[in-house]
């Protein structure tokens, strides 16, 4: 039976089930489930769910996120759409196997809806200009005249604002996400049909088909602290600690040793009064001297990236406090563990004034920006890499801090990249003078294009980070598939993130045994 199966037709996409389904932060997102016909029966073979990823800042108006969810929901309802009409007609009796084929599908068929989306935006403008009346011309405004004798009128100088100013955000297609969805899908059954795992499955479209002899897992940036713009405290810099294993340790020696490092941090935090609600029940100092019985400690509070999260005045006082957590624990920074920060710069900028709040009230332009990292790397030679340092329009400032930067840290562009559509159309990044960018395959992104595009920043001698979205459902192994340097997924809490960090353990051992782990 074995040996006639392999002359069986091969396996083909019968049918498309997309539907609407919950993410790991509780948001809606898309899954679709991909059937093929194995041996004249129709079989269920995987499913994948997509991420959901806002681009709303942490301190946006309330009204702005009610209509970020609204739009979210329309945009996975039409994508539900797009995958149980269109594309499972599309897709039908496809090999399961042929990525490439399946992708250009995809790609022309979104290609399409976005040229009907501009022709339908071309005929709304065209019948709201024969609507709207032209304005009525308007009188010059008469210069009044000196009087003689008088004191000459004083000229006002309006100073201008030097700073370039932000970026429109890239525009979304409403049901996007069903082509990024679909495209994975496909290549999840590809590699079940296959009956190899996904990270090799990818591997192997990367390098036409030959499998690697060896393969590297990227090195994980999980997020220890997670440090909200909004709490009380004074500190705006820092969005995110990262701590980095060092190379020669295995990604279970990393994991572990990260693990020490973040239960002695949570005990100085609770010791310290730094935990949220710590600093409520030291105010009760009255009520307990009183004789009131204490109320009892509080929950530790996890953010949505899996981590603790707290607030700090300034930045020498969060990392001496990483230093003393490391030392407690007979641990060096800078040699058994480093550090990576995500300054979030683009949700600083104050563009009233045109300079980025580091602190509650201190405020410092784009070149000041440069020299204060710069300052802060030469004290804190541990911290290896900087994410989005400055906004993506600061493009001068960022060719001055890579110059100045470039050969002590890596400096990632996140938000200050472009999307990944355009990156591959582009052919270059949007600043071209960063270590690396943070990929994070949402909306219309298709696995072809992470394959062509990590090509191409491994062309330039770029660093590659997979990232996961808001909603986490990043599939770990597109991130060793691909060769990526590094691994953002965020803390070692939260149920989806932690089965991540299982999986990458598990790929670990499966690359051990067989001989193929550099």
């Amino acid at each position: 039976a074995n040996y006639f199966s392999k002359f069986s037709k091969a396996p083909v996409i019968c049918k498309l089930v997309g539907r609407k389904v919950l993410d790991g932060v509780g948001q809606p997102t898309l899954e679709v489930e991909i059937y093929c016909t194995v041996k004249n029966y129709e079989k269920r073979i995987c499913s994948i769910v997509m991420a959901s990823h806002s681009q709303i800042p942490e301190n946006a108006l309330p009204e702005t996120i009610e209509a970020d969810e609204k739009e979210r929901n329309y945009s996975v309802h039409s994508a539900v759409e797009w995958v149980n009409e269109s594309l499972r007609t599309m897709l039908r009796d496809l090999e399961s196997t042929d990525q490439c084929q399946a992708d250009r599908i995809l790609g022309e068929y979104f290609a399409n809806k976005v040229e009907e989306k501009k022709e339908i935006q071309r005929r709304e403008e065209e019948e709201a200009a024969k609507v709207t009346p032209a304005p009525a011309s308007c009188p010059p405004t008469p210069i009044p005249k000196q009087k003689k004798g008088g004191k000459p009128v004083k000229k006002v100088l309006v100073q201008e604002n030097l700073i370039p100013p932000a970026e429109p955000a890239e525009p979304v297609l409403c049901g996007s996400l069903a082509i990024g969805g679909t495209s994975l899908a496909i290549a999840k059954a590809g590699a079940t049909i296959s009956r190899v795992p996904l990270y090799l499955y990818i591997a192997l479209l990367k390098h036409d088909q030959e499998s690697p002899k060896e393969m590297t897992l990227p090195l994980p940036m999980v997020t220890l602290l997670n440090c909200e713009k909004n709490l009380s405290t004074k500190l705006k810099l820092v969005k995110e600690v990262m701590l980095i294993p060092p190379v020669e340790l295995s990604l279970k020696q990393g994991i572990e040793r990260i693990q020490d490092i973040q239960k002695e941090m949570t005990r100085l935090l609770e010791s310290s009064g730094k935990m949220p609600g710590a600093q409520a029940d030291s105010k009760k100092g009255k009520a307990q001297s009183s004789g009131k019985k204490a109320p009892p400690p509080p929950l530790k509070r996890i953010s949505h990236l899996g981590c603790l999260t707290t607030g700090y005045d300034n930045l020498e006082q969060l990392l001496l406090l990483m230093q003393t957590a490391c030392k407690n624990i007979d641990l060096e920074l800078g040699t058994d563990m480093y550090l990576a920060i995500n300054c979030a710069a683009h949700e600083l900028m104050d563009y009233d004034k045109g300079k980025y709040e580091i602190l509650t009230g201190t405020f410092k332009s784009p070149d000041e920006m440069v020299a204060m990292y710069m300052e802060m790397i030469n004290d804190f030679p541990f911290i290896i890499a900087l994410i989005d340092p400055l906004r993506k329009e600061d493009r001068e400032q960022w060719r001055s801090i890579c110059c100045a930067l470039g050969s002590k840290c890596y400096l990632i562009a996140e938000d200050a990249a472009t999307h990944i559509s355009k990156l591959k159309t582009d052919q270059n990044i949007n600043i071209a003078t960063c270590s690396g960018v943070v990929l994070k395959y949402i909306n219309q992104t298709k696995v072809s294009d992470l394959v062509e595009l990590t090509g191409i920043l491994d062309g330039q001698r770029h660093i590659t980070i997979l990232g996961s979205p808001d909603g986490e459902s990043l599939d770990e192994s597109l991130a060793v598939g691909l060769g990526a340097r590094f691994l953002k997924l965020g803390g070692l809490s939260r149920g989806e993130r932690v089965a991540k960090y299982n999986r990458l353990l598990a790929i670990e051992e499966e690359l051990a045994a067989n001989g193929t782990l550099r």
